[in-house]
């Protein structure tokens, strides 16, 4: 209920609820959870020591997306944006910049080069072609998404092409109900590669990507953000598979020894294109098997988060009573499923924290000029995929993962990396003034059809 301008809540509900004695037994019968009685805090240790060469660029990716009306009043009308920003910084000559201070912006900025993957998307009460409803309509679009962007203009081979690799890994043991449920359709089967079509009498298109699932938490009248979200979500982690399998077909592995991949937000896929996570896993252990042969090292891959339970618990457990810093400047802690379970997220769960969401494990690490960053690596073999040990030595790039954090730790904004700084900035949507200008883009392209 919303009061009237201008109005203002008084205390007689305030005191009915108070004296209510529903309200009393249940707060007499609560307690406040007591976390962490059997699992103690964890010694900060210092990391192991870096090689003497790091990686010479990073490629960091981050996406953004915006929803905004093409038709006000009710029921309206909605499209959704989603951009994906990929930047490939140089370190390298970063740091014969830095050798000669102050730097020119112009030099600097040839230090980056960025590419984005954008598109527009169907909202609530927009339909494309011959499609009948706003649902049907969202669904081609993701398939055109993934279809049409090719990354490398000489390897030519589309998103969909590392997506649909990653569907092939997909169990084959849980059927899902056809995207036409809506219309009557009860049929249930595995989605297939490319577009191909439902047995029953409609014989309607099912596209590949309605494996994702995507379109079940779309709202043919009503915001979809979680769903415009989870598409984001989904071309950001496709997108670092997608480059590493460019890299294995030009041949070109034997060079990724240079680079560090940074993403935005943990290495994890939520929601209904969970599976996608266990996918990821396999290709990148498959990835990495031949990067260790051709290199003798791991690929260097880090999720770092901005905000959420984590990146708050990390806060916390960093002020002592005394108000001195508990984690010294250059010190880790590897997070277990333990600890995770009883001092951040309460579970008593007997499965493994994130075993169905996570291709990575969580780590707090305080750089040398004390920013606080929530990072995950991956699992990029067997032996690492295990959280119930903090045995470093399981990792053998956590040395330079740190070695980097420190490196790229800028004091732009509080504990952020540069280079996904700079991965923001370009995948950015201006919250007001975007908002305006993708309005009337959706607007007038809209007009032409």
């Amino acid at each position: 209920m919303m009061p009237y301008e201008g109005e203002f809540a008084g205390y007689r509900s305030l005191r009915r609820i108070a004296e209510t004695e529903r309200v009393q037994q249940l707060l007499r019968r609560a307690r406040v959870f007591q976390t962490a009685s059997s699992v103690p805090l964890a010694k900060p240790s210092i990391p192991p020591a870096p090689p003497q060469s790091l990686p010479e660029f990073t490629v960091a990716i981050d996406g953004s997306y915006a929803e905004v009306d093409v038709r006000n009043g009710y029921p309206g009308a909605k499209v959704g944006y989603v951009t994906v920003a990929s930047v490939l910084l140089n370190l390298k000559e970063l740091d014969r910049l830095d050798e000669q201070r102050p730097i020119d912006p112009i030099e600097f900025r040839r230090t980056e080069e960025a590419a984005t993957v954008d598109a527009a998307l169907p909202g609530s009460n927009v339909v494309t072609r011959d499609h009948k409803s706003a649902r049907d309509s969202f669904r081609e679009a993701v398939f055109d998404v993934l279809h049409d962007v090719i990354v490398d203009e000489e390897d030519r081979s589309p998103l969909l092409e590392t997506y649909e690799a990653l569907l092939a890994l997909k169990p084959q043991n849980r059927p899902q109900v056809c995207p036409y449920d809506h219309e009557g359709c009860s049929h249930h089967f595995n989605v297939q590669p490319g577009v191909t079509s439902c047995d029953c009498e409609l014989r309607r298109p099912i596209y590949s990507t309605d494996a994702l699932r995507i379109h079940e938490r779309f709202l043919d009248i009503g915001t979809n953000g979680e769903a415009f979200g989870l598409v984001m979500q989904l071309c950001e982690r496709i997108l670092l598979i997608h480059l590493l399998r460019c890299f294995e077909r030009r041949g070109w592995l034997d060079k990724v020894g240079k680079l560090a991949f940074f993403l935005d937000g943990p290495l994890a896929v939520f929601g209904p294109p969970a599976w996608l996570s266990a996918a990821i896993n396999t290709e990148l252990k498959r990835l990495n098997t031949q990067v260790r042969q051709k290199t003798g090292n791991d690929l260097v891959i880090l999720g770092v988060e901005k905000t959420g339970n984590f990146v708050t618990h990390f806060e916390e457990i960093d002020r002592t009573e005394t108000g001195e810093a508990y984690f010294p400047s250059g010190t880790y802690m590897l997070l277990t499923d333990r600890y995770i379970k009883e001092r951040v997220i309460f579970s008593d769960s007997t499965k493994r924290y994130g075993v169905d969401t996570y291709f990575g494990r969580k780590f707090f690490y305080k750089t040398k000029s004390g920013a606080r960053i929530v990072a995950s690596i991956p699992f990029l073999t067997e032996d690492q995929d295990n959280i119930t040990s903090d045995n470093v030595s399981l990792y053998p790039q956590f040395g330079t993962a740190c070695a980097l954090l420190d490196k790229l730790v800028t004091s732009r904004y509080p504990n952020a990396l540069s280079p996904l700084v700079s991965a923001h900035a370009q995948a950015a949507i201006p919250l007001h003034l975007g908002a305006k200008v993708l309005q009337q883009l959706a607007r007038a392209l809209m007009r032409q059809q």
